[in-house]
């Protein structure tokens, strides 16, 4: 057993605890103690409990599994109120005809009700830390971050230049983009207990001068945080990039060229590289957020097995509401093995079942994408001394039923129905199913009020199917 220290807040014991440290250690009769907001203890359940008697709390979870929290490295918080809004249209189509004008028209209170519900459905679904693409308000999701009592890593999404920008966006200068994020950085950065971080964002290549770039990357360096990017999404970005930047490929290759790849950068999903920019992120630690669903319905197969394979640390991302519809983490895993099995078959003309096994994929979906935001110091695994980020799982429902194989039925069997309680900095924000500080049905009306009337300020023309008298 390790420990840290004799006093605990509460011990979980009798549990199945998948503890993703570097030896992937799983103990069948296990426990974890809980001491402020940090773990104190991992180790068979009758050492932790004999090392803390004077516990506040003991639990007996009963077979249940234990699981370091999910870390979702792609998240939208303010399209949750655009779900359904883009559905089976092309990227450009979504992006300009449906997504910008619904963000541009968006309130700093649409923002707020916007991340509470997507923060909602995160909780739900084990997710204890995410990652923000950027959005235009983030104090609004830091309000709500806080309240919710998730860990995240907030951006505001910047863009200067690039066709079919609403009007109040393409006013803004580099200047400006630059500035504004500085200054979040100084308000928000390390607040919440420590649970949120400032980012710096970047909406894609397409809006983004090279000024932006370089000076995006040195601000970040010189605040030691991150930046998240929209990368090789799509074929015609590629072109776009080779045709104005005359260069021989896409956006990776220009931006290796310009030394903007850096090991701070999570670049989300990274579809359209080849061999040597796949090289290129590997060399420069650049992480990347695999979006399974997302990636499906608009943007193509990534070549995750060849970035794994090169050393690069992958993670996944749900991407937003109007790109994926489900905010679930475990729908990702379950995706992420499935379709590269299949575009392993399609490339190489056989079979290969072992590609992403649920090691892998259940590694994805937590200690690298603690990597992925920079924070596998103290999350992404149940280690003593990390934060006390963790679900408790119930694998004694139909879904998951018989448990012959435990981590292939986390990944394959697993949904959201089955997680109980979600634990983030050692404070429970769901147990027993129950959302802890907010309400839940309160939250969920104020969307829908908020939605509809958004939709009709944007002046957003659905297709007739969705004409409903």
């Amino acid at each position: 057993m390790t420990q840290a220290a004799a006093s605990a807040d509460i011990v979980l014991h009798n549990a199945f605890v998948v503890t993703m440290d570097g030896a992937l250690t799983v103990l069948r009769d296990g426990a974890i103690a809980v001491a402020g907001n940090r773990i104190a203890a991992v180790g068979p359940s009758a050492d932790v409990l004999s090392a803390f008697p004077g516990a506040a709390q003991t639990l007996n979870l009963a077979g249940r599994i234990l699981l370091p929290g999910f870390v979702n490295t792609h998240v939208h918080t303010s399209q949750q109120l655009a779900r359904g809004i883009a559905d089976d249209v092309d990227l450009m189509t979504w992006l300009h005809g449906r997504i910008w004008p619904y963000e541009s028209h968006m309130t700093e209170e649409d923002s707020y009700a916007s991340t509470l519900l997507c923060g909602i459905e995160l909780i739900r679904s084990g997710v204890t830390c995410f990652a923000e693409a950027g959005g235009q308000y983030v104090s609004e999701m830091a309000r709500a971050v806080e309240l919710l009592g998730l860990r995240a890593c907030l951006t505001k999404s910047t863009m200067d230049c690039g066709d079919g920008l609403p009007p109040n966006w393409s006013s803004c200068s580099t200047g400006d983009c630059i500035q504004s994020q500085k200054d979040l950085y100084e308000k928000h950065h390390n607040t919440a207990d420590g649970r949120i971080r400032i980012w710096f964002g970047l909406r894609q290549i397409m809006n983004a001068t090279d000024r932006l770039l370089l000076e995006t990357r040195d601000a970040a360096q010189e605040l030691n945080t991150g930046i998240h990017m929209h990368i090789a999404e799509i074929p015609y970005e590629n072109q776009l990039v080779m045709r104005t930047k005359k260069i021989d490929h896409g956006t990776v290759t220009y931006l290796e060229k310009i030394d903007f790849l850096r090991s701070n950068l999570l670049a989300a999903h990274s579809v359209w590289l080849n061999e040597s920019e796949i090289s290129h992120f590997s060399n420069a630690g650049v992480k990347v957020s695999h979006c399974p669903a997302s990636a499906m319905r608009m943007l193509g197969f990534a070549p995750i097995r060849e970035m794994l394979d090169s050393g690069v640390c992958v993670s996944l991302g749900t991407d937003g509401a109007p790109s994926n519809n489900r905010m679930s983490i475990v729908d990702e895993m379950y995706l992420a093995s499935l379709i590269n099995k299949g575009r392993e078959a399609y490339i190489s003309g056989t079979t290969d079942p072992t590609v992403l096994p649920s090691e892998t994929v259940l590694t994805m979906a937590t200690i690298n994408g603690a990597k992925a935001v920079l924070w596998d110091n103290e999350i992404g695994s149940l280690e003593v001394g990390k934060k006390a980020d963790l679900i408790v799982v119930n694998p004694f429902k139909w879904s998951m039923v018989p448990l012959h194989d435990s981590i292939a039925n986390i990944v394959y069997c697993m949904r959201s129905e089955n997680i109980e309680s979600v634990m983030c900095n050692g404070q429970w924000i769901m147990k027993d199913q129950k959302i802890m500080n907010v309400n839940e049905e309160e939250v969920i009306s104020s969307a829908v009020k908020r939605a509809t009337a958004l939709l009709a300020r944007a002046g957003i023309n659905l297709p007739e199917r969705m004409n409903y008298l």
